[in-house]
């Protein structure tokens, strides 16, 4: 599905686009939209990669960018330089464990570099807001954990319960209140758990396929049964396509896989996946879970209800979980010199290379 194609042309500035999530959008509007500028900003920490975009670095309407939305001066220069019409804001620091042990990053980038740009945006076009957009990517996690019956509208009151979940719920309200305050014209989405390629292997899913692979133990926090709504990346992305071009101004979507999961539950399936895929004795890689100490704070369980992204845009998820998960593992067994300039830090090199400034 190709939207607007040849009627506008935008200026899209997207933040965090070397990111997991961020790259699969830079990846579908450029491909999809080659009347459109797409500036990638990314400040290259350690979860954001080129190499997940190396089929596209030459594309002529596509820039990257490097710097850091906590940069004020360097935001405002980028911003009355090209004069994005549009930002697309996916940079953000996202790992509940690393908020748990240094929330105040998180604050800086999640929360000020939010209004970093949301100020630079301001300044640039306030008095002419006609075709401007800023859409926001935020999570389920600012809901807080579901009861067993219950499902996250995109009006529940926010209970965040982690200092990453906090960060972004406030980065929510600050998107809002500057649509009210300043009239500025803006999109919000909260989404369920991604999974797919390019997934940095710290999050569970690559984590574990990684440690499959290596015949390592399998970390499962407390008794396994957490539960999790899962989300293909690349419907993600669809999703993010659909609601950047058809959404209703000063709207929240929210978009999930309709796809709820125990972990164990996965982390059975998964195994089961990989051992077919390995060769392996179906059954040999489930020795290898460990049952580790809960991490604070954890939320029981998350389910977004997509039902208002699905009745009034259309959208519904491309692939069932399995069908997701056997492409996701796939990916990573095609690309385990990926994985392994990941797991080594030689992926750092690609940059110095491609970008001798960096």
């Amino acid at each position: 599905m190709i939207l607007e194609g040849k009627l506008k042309k935008y200026k899209i500035l997207i933040t965090g686009g070397a990111g997991f999530i961020g790259s699969h959008v830079v990846r579908r509007l450029v491909n999809n939209y080659d009347n459109y500028s797409i500036y990638n900003l990314d400040a290259l920490t350690y979860a954001g990669n080129l190499e997940n975009l190396k089929d596209i670095e030459e594309r002529p309407n596509y820039t990257f960018l490097h710097g850091n939305i906590n940069d004020e001066t360097f935001i405002n220069s980028i911003f009355d330089k090209f004069m994005f019409d549009s930002v697309i804001h996916l940079a953000a620091e996202s790992h509940v464990d690393r908020s748990i042990t240094d929330p105040l990053v998180f604050v800086k980038t999640n929360i000020l570099g939010t209004i970093n740009l949301l100020n630079a945006f301001k300044s640039l076009w306030f008095d002419n807001w006609d075709g401007k957009k800023f859409y926001h990517i935020s999570t389920d996690e600012v809901y807080g954990s579901l009861d067993d019956l219950d499902l996250f509208l995109e009006t529940n009151p926010y209970k965040p319960n982690s200092p990453y979940s906090a960060s972004k719920a406030s980065s929510d309200h600050f998107v809002r209140a500057y649509g009210e305050t300043y009239k500025m014209p803006y999109l919000i989405s909260n989404c369920s758990n991604n999974y797919g390629p390019c997934q940095f292997p710290e999050k569970l899913i690559p984590l574990f396929i990684n440690n499959i692979i290596d015949d390592k133990e399998l970390p499962l926090y407390g008794d396994g049964n957490n539960i999790r709504d899962w989300l293909y990346v690349i419907d993600h992305a669809i999703a993010i396509d659909l609601i950047f071009h058809k959404g209703e101004n000063h709207n929240t979507y929210n978009i999930g896989g309709f796809n709820e999961w125990k972990n164990i539950d996965l982390i059975k399936l998964l195994c089961n996946l990989m051992d077919d895929k390995l060769g392996r004795a179906i059954g040999n890689s489930q020795k290898l879970i460990t049952y580790v100490k809960d991490r604070p704070g954890h939320d029981r369980r998350y389910a977004i209800d997509a039902s208002k992204l699905k009745t009034k845009l259309g959208w519904t998820p491309s692939v069932t979980f399995k069908e997701g998960l056997s492409k996701t593992i796939d990916w990573y067994l095609s690309n385990q010199k990926w994985l392994a300039n990941i797991n080594s830090g030689e992926y750092m090199s690609y940059y110095k290379n491609q970008y001798s400034e960096l």
